[in-house]
């Protein structure tokens, strides 16, 4: 494997490059850091919280219910949010499998709502992000033809800018379980300005960079992006895990280094093990806590192998 050399300062650093990198991805290796462990997820209930919680800490997972969590921040404190939430898959059904394949759907009860169950859940879970995100800071939500339409109407319900539709595209999607329909083989992800169309302004978007990982061109909305590889379930799976390279890229898009960053589904931990990659602060809230230690074990065993360095003189 080639040698790579990067200076820092009076200091060279060299280090075995792991495989190719493509576009669009980063190289997880961070020289020039010392490892710093990552601090375990911290459960928040009501009756437990202090004053010192009501803040919430850099680089922390918080383990509880979104929307309970976030009453107690105070407002205006992230830059952006990136998040994940319930696609309400489930519904009043089992989880259906395919007989040529391990993968079965959804069948989980935090991805179970009634329609108005889910539309009051939205509303809820999206004033408080709005709250408790500064003004004209980028929200980006995930959703399905199952649950983006409604994410859409309460936003246009409150008022707020739509700067895009994204859509990733699977080109290895699942293979459709019911043979009545096309195989649905994209999301798309929601991007709101934390501010009305009338007065939403200087969001930020890092036109140049995206360009610049599209060998030149403008970046489209449409992005081929294969479903998350199996290197990154090594400690746990989430039904709905996203990879790595579809949410570095939001976070390269929507936000600068050394910004806070929120994920009020956080799940797995793939929009916060983005953001560490990336030299941004990041907060996470997930209730599970089998998810809550999957990505515990996810940030902190990566930063371990990418902060091992060679220096030469």
């Amino acid at each position: 494997m080639d040698k790579v050399t990067s200076s820092r300062g009076d200091r060279k650093v060299r280090m075995q490059n792991p495989s190719p990198w493509q576009p669009g991805q980063v190289n997880p290796f961070d020289l020039g850091k010392p490892y710093q462990p990552v601090a375990r997820p911290l459960s928040l209930v009501a009756e437990e919280r202090t004053p010192n919680s009501l803040c919430p800490l850099p680089n922390q997972l918080y383990q509880g219910d979104s929307i309970d969590v976030m009453s107690a921040w105070p407002d205006r404190f992230f830059n952006a949010c990136v998040t994940d939430p319930p696609y309400n898959i489930a519904r009043n059904r089992k989880g259906l499998s395919w007989a040529f394949s391990s993968h079965v759907t959804i069948d989980d009860n935090w991805d179970r709502f009634t329609r108005s169950e889910y539309e009051n859940f939205t509303a809820k879970w999206l004033s408080e992000i709005c709250r408790v995100t500064k003004e004209n800071g980028n929200i980006f939500i995930f959703g399905s033809y199952h649950n983006i339409y409604a994410i859409g109407a309460i936003a246009a319900q409150m008022d707020l800018r739509v700067i895009n539709s994204i859509i990733w595209a699977k080109p290895n999607a699942q293979p459709n379980i019911t043979c009545r329909m096309f195989t649905e083989s994209t999301e798309q992800i929601l991007w709101l300005c934390n501010n009305t169309n009338k007065n939403a302004k200087k969001w930020t978007f890092n036109y140049h960079h995206m360009k610049e990982l599209n060998n030149n061109k403008q970046m489209r909305n449409y992005w081929e992006i294969p479903l998350t590889p199996m290197r990154e379930r090594i400690h746990g799976k989430h039904p709905s895990q996203k990879p790595l390279k579809l949410m570095e890229r939001l976070v390269l898009a929507g936000t600068n280094t050394g910004d806070c960053v929120v994920d009020c589904f956080a799940g797995s931990g793939s929009t916060l093990l983005a953001c560490d990659r990336l030299e941004r602060n990041w907060v996470g809230i997930e209730q599970d806590k089998t998810y809550c230690n999957i990505a515990h074990k996810r940030i902190d065993e990566e930063r371990r192998q990418r902060r091992l360095f060679v220096t030469t003189p």
